[in-house]
Parts: structure tokens; C-alpha cells; sequence
């Protein structure tokens, strides 16, 4: 499958003075924030629906990643070094993150066991 976009290097606009390079990065940042918070909500899934906190760092996943962004960043004029270090940070950050959202899913369904009616009768039959 061949890719016919535009490289994104190629999209890089001339700037002359500051003010230029940082509106054009601000403009970028409007576009990356709101994906970062998507995919977030997707380490939130991911914390959801995995069975064990062991499960949360996956290596081959991890490395698999990397091998693609890095391909990636290539194909489109860029720094595949420069690439992987930011998404090894994003990664580190996604996983600390996911391991947070595990602990408190599962926070949430112990209170809502030991609040439950049953759980309740049963430790007022206890008593």
C-alpha cells in the first residue's frame, strides 16, 4: 500500500521571526492536545478491560510502537530519534497513568461491593 500524502516536513512553513515559529507550534498544539486526550481515554479502556495490574506494561507493545512512530516519522521527513524519545516519554507517562486508572477502577468496584445491599444484610445478619 503505497502512501501518497504529502510528507509533513514538506508542510513546514517559513518563518522569519519568533513570533512566526510559535504560532505555527501554538496551532499545532491545538491539533496534538485534544488527540493526547483521546488517547488517554484510551489508556482509561485499557485499564477497564485488562484483567491484572501485570498485564498494564507490555513490552512487545511497547516496542512494536516504537518501530512504527519511528517508520512514521521517517516517511515523513522527520527525526526518528527525536520521535521514539518523545513517544518512550509519552509511553512511560500512558502506563503510570493506566496503572493510576487500575488501581482506581478497582477501587471503585470494591466500595461498590462492600456498599452493595446484599453486602450490607449480609453484615447486618453478622451483627
Amino acid at each position: 500500500m503505497t502512501d501518497h500524502r504529502t510528507p509533513a516536513i514538506d508542510l513546514v512553513q517559513p518563518c522569519t521571526t519568533m513570533a512566526d515559529v510559535r504560532r505555527h507550534i501554538d496551532a499545532l498544539d491545538d491539533i496534538l492536545v485534544p488527540l493526547l486526550v483521546q488517547r488517554t481515554g484510551y489508556m482509561t479502556q485499557a485499564a477497564r478491560i485488562k484483567p491484572s495490574a501485570s498485564l498494564v506494561r507490555d513490552e512487545a507493545r511497547i516496542e512494536a510502537i516504537v518501530q512504527r512512530v519511528r517508520a512514521a516519522a521517517a516517511a515523513h521527513g522527520g527525526q526518528p530519534d527525536v520521535v521514539e524519545a518523545m513517544y518512550r516519554s509519552l509511553m512511560e507517562h500512558s502506563i503510570a497513568y493506566e496503572h493510576r486508572e487500575f488501581a482506581r477502577l478497582r477501587a471503585g468496584q470494591a466500595d461498590a461491593a462492600r456498599n452493595s445491599p446484599a453486602a450490607r444484610d449480609a453484615a447486618g445478619s453478622a451483627a
